[in-house]
């Protein structure tokens, strides 16, 4: 029996419902903030809510990538839990070389390898050995926060050079540099995701495996090459990192539970609830939000981290009702 016209349109309604009511509570957000928190609008805080955020937005955008070429299931689709400890080391290895006398060019060139180095370990071992994601990232997780941990002795390490003077100080058009480079790397991974036929090609690989397949796609290669493009961000916003702290940092786990969230978030900002880079800038810009206004409002930080929690739980059951509705 086919279905009636209600019961067709029922599913596009709750996709609809839910992508509008989620651009309903961060106009609220926002609003709550702008009333209650002193100069929350100011432009200053503003191009510093877009600084600030550029650490756990380019961490995102690697993520949104493992999830859109694994799938959104959290069990058995994309992930990369390795993000966080990979900007740690991308961090260490950097302020090392930089501290040991090395050129912009040498350390700029290995810190970028570093990052390349943990996608190319999460894609062997996801794609090679048909580990789940979730088991096999986390075990990449502790081992890439053991080798911090070795490089560093559990200290942090200060660093001093032009590029990080230039990320932390630099304005352009009365823009933070940090938040240049955020959106910079969002133009870049929109283009690459949403504009060409890989990015295609990876939706297809993450939503219909079997299909892509059996079109010709090499689904193997295509979600290797997003662990390699996570590993990639996780080195990019090393460098933002050592900028903002100056030097790396002991707490870079700290951080994984922010970059999920807002990875998770995004897929409510984007059409069909789908997982995109887009979608994570919005995310990340609420996210940014929060916890810019809660400063301002003296509020703990333990409060940001359970209302993080509370936003995965409620987007993972939302978007699993919302695939079971259609």
């Amino acid at each position: 029996m086919n279905p009636s016209p209600v019961e067709a349109a029922r599913p596009r309604l709750g996709t609809l419902l839910l992508r509008r009511g989620a651009l309903l509570a961060f106009a609220a957000i926002l609003l709550v903030f702008a009333l209650g928190a002193p100069n929350f609008l100011a432009p200053g805080n503003l191009a510093n809510v877009l600084a600030q955020s550029a650490i756990l937005g380019i961490l995102a955008f690697g993520l949104t990538t493992v999830i859109v070429g694994g799938g959104s299931n959290v069990l058995s689709g994309g992930l990369d839990l390795s993000v966080a400890a990979n900007l740690g080391l991308c961090a260490a290895v950097y302020a090392t070389l930089d501290n040991a006398g090395y050129g912009a060019f040498a350390g700029i060139g290995l810190t970028l390898a570093t990052g390349l180095a943990v996608g190319l370990l999460n894609g062997l071992v996801v794609v090679g050995f048909r580990l789940p994601p979730l088991l096999a990232t986390l075990a990449s997780m502790n081992l890439v926060a053991g080798l911090e941990l070795v490089l560093t002795e559990n200290t942090v390490l200060p660093s001093a050079s032009p590029l990080l003077e230039w990320l932390a100080f630099g304005v352009w058009l009365g823009v933070p540099a940090l938040a240049w480079v955020l959106l910079g790397v969002a133009a870049l991974l929109i283009l690459l995701i949403d504009c060409t036929p890989f990015g295609l090609r990876l939706y297809a690989v993450g939503e219909y495996p079997e299909a892509a397949h059996a079109a010709g796609i090499a689904v193997r290669r295509h979600v290797f090459a997003s662990y390699l493009i996570s590993g990639l961000c996780g080195s990019l916003a090393a460098f933002c990192s050592a900028a903002w702290f100056s030097g790396s940092t002991t707490g870079s786990g700290e951080m994984l539970l922010s970059v999920v969230a807002i990875a998770f978030l995004g897929t409510i900002f984007s059409r069909r609830l789908r997982p995109s880079i887009g979608g994570t800038l919005l995310a990340t810009l609420l996210v940014g939000f929060m916890i810019n206004g809660f400063q301002l409002l003296n509020i703990s930080s333990f409060w940001v981290n359970g209302l993080q929690g509370v936003l995965i739980l409620l987007v993972v059951a939302l978007s699993g009702l919302s695939r079971k509705e259609s």
